[in-house]
């Protein structure tokens, strides 16, 4: 009753304004919820001159994802309020966390195996912490988390399942590289799903080769492509089996299925059937 929630650009700032002026309920305050607005972009004069006359019973809270600092309702808010900017934690420091728990629970893990269970399962915190008890759960007789241990009981991520079947792809192994796909599928992940992983992970390859050829070593690379430094290496690791042609022809595939699957002219199981027995052939 004294709640109000808008979300989205299409936002009728009158209501807001006439809802702001409404004395709350058997209450304080009235709270004014807006999120993802874009009035911090702009289109936020009307507003942004309200700021000056908001009643004292009456609370704003933005939340936003992007902000121009110049523009009239942020310095109207920063005048009129308090403005925090919550960034999301790095690696490193989801990593740091991550190890108090492993600690506070008597387990101990190394970097490595630190950052590739972050880049297993995410960096979604809540995520991630579940993981973890399932993890400390299953090695209750064990001082030491391992690489085996996060295989056996975390659920992966789509993009890491993706890198096993390219891992797969790039040793020629057409068994396991079809065993990946079929077991995607039988998960309910739909096939244009999986083929536009296939395609990101192709491109991925192709950037961390040329970036390598330039002499970047892992952490450069993934500061220039905006990934994880676990993603990078793999991505070096793997790239390392292909050529550059056959990258590039990977990548013009890839994209070429989905046409053709989008234009009705080939089946989307049968087109990336086809694209991962061809790409893990042995020549």
């Amino acid at each position: 009753m004294n709640l109000g929630m808008y979300e989205g650009k299409n936002i009728d700032i009158n209501e807001v304004i006439d809802s702001a002026e409404t004395v709350p309920f058997f209450a304080e305050y009235r709270l004014i919820v807006m999120e993802n607005t874009g009035l911090f972009k702009s289109g936020g004069e009307q507003l942004a001159e309200y700021m000056k006359t908001i009643p004292s019973t009456t609370i704003f809270l933005f939340v936003e994802s992007d902000v121009d600092k110049r523009s009239k309702m942020y310095k109207a808010v920063k005048s009129a309020g308090y403005i925090c900017e919550i960034n999301r934690q790095t690696e490193n420091d989801i990593a740091i966390w991550a190890a108090r728990i492993f600690d506070y629970n008597g387990k101990k893990i190394t970097k490595a195996n630190m950052s590739y269970l972050i880049a297993s399962v995410g960096t979604d915190m809540e995520v991630l912490s579940r993981e973890i008890e399932k993890l400390i759960s299953y090695a209750l007789n064990k001082n030491v988390i391992s690489k085996e241990d996060i295989d056996a009981v975390c659920i992966k991520q789509l993009n890491v399942r993706i890198f096993d079947m390219m891992d797969a792809i790039s040793v020629k192994n057409q068994k396991k590289t079809l065993d990946c796909y079929y077991e995607l599928i039988a998960e309910k992940e739909p096939p244009m799903r999986i083929l536009f992983m296939i395609s990101r992970q192709f491109n991925l390859m192709l950037q961390a080769k040329d970036l390598s050829s330039r002499g970047m070593n892992r952490e450069q690379v993934a500061h220039t492509m905006g990934v994880q430094s676990f993603i990078a290496g793999k991505c070096i690791n793997q790239c390392r089996n292909f050529s550059m042609a056959e990258l590039k022809s990977g990548l013009a595939e890839s994209v070429n299925t989905e046409s053709l699957i989008k234009s009705g002219m080939m089946d989307e199981n049968i087109g990336v059937e086809m694209l991962l027995v061809k790409y893990s052939k042995r020549n």
